[in-house]
């Protein structure tokens, strides 16, 4: 028969190594009459090539089937401090604001949302400490007078009648303790009122000149124990609640009158300073000690009542209602004092109202 030849060509060097179906086809090509021949891809048949539909349809829900079950977990980890977020602030009640949301395991945008929360937390918590602290220390405050008042009334009722030193006693003691217990109402009202930014401060122009003056012959007239002088430039004008001014310059003044010695000095000043309208109170009584000094602003704050004249001691009032007096007109109040030197309360006002 005729001579059939076939040429392999396999891997990189064509034509120079042996195809491995090279015998397979010899024998095809050696046999007597026709020969079929099927030409394929020399890669032969790939996994895509012999993948069926219901095979694709099955790996592909797989697929899917892992992708959801990923997706599942990833939300679930992302959650989680969502979920730790939402149990805290759970245990947050009106009566313990202490707890706090983790920040340390959060990231990014979760944990800037947990910060400002617990910033809003402190906030909120020292609100209501400062409230809680205002009833009780008012409470304390307006039992004093009650009970002096009770005191005298039982004592009036019981020798009054027939004595009458007592019952002049008694009556003048009663009346004086409802004045106390009437200016006390009158300040934690108005600081009530600060508070919700409620108190009026009504601008207008005046003379602070004349204001202290009055002041200063005022003073003189209920408290001839002290020995009052003034240093006050003339024609110092400026625009501020005149009424407002005139109360924060008393409670300066009244702390003065009860921490000097009797026949000690007081003196109030006025001048202009670059621009300014500055008031100040200068006695001569027994001082502030260092470790107080920080906290006269604060409200009910009381240095020792021994330290005071005659054992008495204020309402711890007056000064908050002065430096938020002075705050609220865009000025500044200082203290400056020592143990037995005396001290000096510095009110600066601007002489054109805050913006």
């Amino acid at each position: 028969g005729p001579r059939r030849n076939i040429l392999a060509s396999y891997g990189p060097d064509p034509g120079r190594q042996p195809s491995p179906y090279s015998e397979a086809a010899r024998q095809a090509l050696s046999r007597e009459g026709p020969v079929l021949i099927r030409v394929a891809d020399l890669e032969g048949p790939g996994f895509a090539g012999r993948l069926t539909t219901g095979g694709f349809l099955a790996i592909l829900a797989g697929m899917l089937a892992l992708a959801a079950v990923c997706g599942a977990l990833l939300v679930r980890r992302m959650m989680r401090p969502v979920r730790e977020m939402d149990r805290t602030i759970r245990q947050i009640s009106a009566n313990d604001l202490s707890t706090r949301i983790d920040t340390v395991h959060s990231h990014d945008e979760l944990k800037e949302l947990a910060e400002t929360f617990n910033g809003m937390l402190d906030r909120l918590q020292k609100s209501y400490e400062q409230q809680t602290r205002f009833v009780s220390d008012a409470s304390h405050e307006l039992r004093t007078p009650l009970s002096v008042i009770s005191g005298y009334a039982n004592l009036l009722r019981r020798w009054g009648g027939e004595d009458r030193a007592v019952r002049g006693e008694a009556v003048g003691k009663i009346i004086e303790e409802t004045e106390n217990m009437r200016r006390l109402v009158e300040r934690m009202l108005f600081l009530a009122r600060a508070d919700r930014s409620t108190q009026a401060v009504r601008f207008e122009r005046f003379d602070f000149s004349a204001l202290m003056r009055e002041i200063l012959e005022e003073t003189g007239l209920f408290d001839p124990e002290h020995v009052f002088t003034a240093q006050i430039e003339p024609g110092v004008s400026g625009a501020a609640d005149r009424a407002l001014v005139k109360q924060a310059v008393r409670a300066v003044l009244e702390n003065s009158i009860k921490f000097t010695p009797k026949g000690g000095e007081i003196s109030l000043s006025c001048r202009r300073r670059d621009g300014a309208v500055e008031l100040a109170v200068r006695d001569e009584g027994i001082g502030i000690p260092p470790e107080d000094l920080p906290h006269i602003f604060d409200r009910f704050y009381k240095a020792d009542a021994s330290r005071t004249r005659g054992g008495k001691s204020s309402s711890g009032l007056g000064l908050s209602i002065a430096k938020w007096i002075v705050e609220r007109h865009g000025g500044k109040i200082g203290v400056r004092s020592s143990p037995g030197a005396g001290t000096t309360v510095t009110m600066v006002f601007p002489a054109s109202p805050a913006a």
